[in-house]
């Protein structure tokens, strides 16, 4: 079972997600005594800024917006008594490149990786009914050993200076949304789906993880409301008669509810969109639904006016109208995973996405087919770093397929 598990954050009758989205505390530990000064129980001499955003455009001065370090966000959040016997999880969409996270000053927990979304149980560690301070140091300095590459020098001055191997900018921060997850101590913990057609009707295959035991019951329901098929237990199909298939800028979704109950009482339920599709390569084609479809799109960027690489809801709708306009049926997350609402909407607009982790500036010089070229060969995979890389660039693709919230290219549905 993967410890970095996280599905997608819903409401349902036995979850509530709530949003941590706002102006949080920040300060920028330009000489690194943060956690030597325990700022993690509390900051002083803050500054107000945004999350999801990037923190370097919103300054000016020079210092700032190439600043290579620690930075510091810090918010509160009341926690209601209501909430004792459940279980209490702080969701972070990512954290660009490295995050520790405090609850009240202690330590919760720590991701590697600056594209992907990562959770920790945090129900030992806050306060009912009072406010509990949430407390996120991120670091945003590059190496050889972690994705993207890139170098870190330090200054004469002893400032810190980043020297990518990539050739976009190095945004940092809290990228994406915080949310705080509460579901029950059982609860669901993951579900896959795989599909097949068969004449006019559609099998949906589900297999579903629990955390505790009790029965699964699966249900899936039309874009009207109506009840299409029912299934029982961990692993089943699903039949779909007449089955309304997903095609490319003609989508349609079915809703998936998932319950876990004991002796007829539920525990948990969560819901989700999918859409019945089959995904096949043939020689040079490439099939939906047993067709051939030419792709037609983009190589984008998350990249956006102020918010740097912060998700940007407005952006990305007109992103969509702006490809929708131009006649694109697809787009490649060049050069990293995207935050899960763009997959969402894909799936939403019919759009097929070509998905890929940060695996970029694997050598030392963004001219580096002129370095070879010329005999000045940059010898990146001569790095001590390398076996380091290497387990690092799994771990990102184990997380990236994990966190599927629809098909792609190259993976059927997935969830975690």
């Amino acid at each position: 079972m993967l410890e970095y598990s996280v599905l997608y954050p819903v409401n349902t009758v036995s979850r509530q997600v709530l949003s941590l989205d706002g102006m949080w505390r920040f300060k920028i530990d330009w000489d690194s005594a943060g956690r030597e000064e325990k700022w993690q129980e509390g900051l002083s001499g803050f500054d107000m800024i945004p999350v999801p955003a990037s923190f370097q455009d919103f300054y000016t001065t020079k210092e700032i917006r190439e600043f290579v370090g620690d930075v510091w966000y810090e918010t509160d959040v009341m926690v209601s008594s209501v909430y004792k016997e459940k279980g209490i999880f702080l969701r972070f969409g990512c954290a660009t490149h490295f995050a520790q996270v405090y609850v009240n000053g202690r330590l919760a927990g720590a991701h590697e990786g600056g594209f992907l979304p990562f959770s920790m149980d945090i129900s030992g560690l806050v306060e009912f009914d009072k406010k509990n301070r949430i407390s996120v140091v991120v670091n945003n300095e590059l190496s050889t050993a972690n994705l993207p590459c890139g170098a870190t020098i330090t200054l004469k001055n002893g400032r810190k200076k980043a020297a990518p191997y990539f050739d976009f900018y190095n945004y940092s921060g809290l990228h994406r949304s915080v949310n705080l997850v509460i579901c029950p101590k059982e609860y669901i913990f993951d579900y896959s789906t795989s599909y097949e057609l068969e004449g006019a009707d559609g099998k949906v295959h589900y297999q579903v993880e629990t955390v505790g035991e009790g029965q699964v019951e699966v249900e899936l329901l039309d874009e009207s409301g109506a009840s299409v098929a029912r299934g029982q237990g961990r692993k089943g199909t699903l039949v779909v008669n007449n089955a309304r298939l997903w095609q490319v800028r003609n989508p349609y979704l079915y809703t998936i509810r998932i319950r876990l109950c004991r002796d007829g009482a539920l525990i948990d339920e969560y819901e989700d969109q999918i859409g019945i599709r089959t995904v096949e390569i043939k020689g040079t084609k490439f099939l939906i639904n047993k067709s051939p479809v030419y792709l037609k799109g983009f190589g984008k960027h998350e990249d956006s006016d102020v918010a740097g690489r912060g998700f940007n809801i407005c952006v990305m709708k007109r992103d969509f109208e702006l490809m929708k306009w131009i006649g694109a049926n697809s787009f490649r997350t060049s050069h990293y995973p995207y935050d899960e609402e763009i997959y969402r909407m894909a799936d939403r607009e019919g759009f097929l996405i070509i998905d890929e982790v940060a695996a970029v500036g694997l050598f030392k010089s963004t001219k580096n087919f002129v370095d070879v070229t010329s005999g000045k060969v940059t010898c990146f995979f001569s790095l001590d770093t390398i076996p380091q890389l290497l387990r690092r660039h799994l771990r990102d693709i184990e997380e990236l397929i994990a966190r599927r919230p629809v098909p792609d290219l190259l993976h059927q549905h997935h969830h975690l």
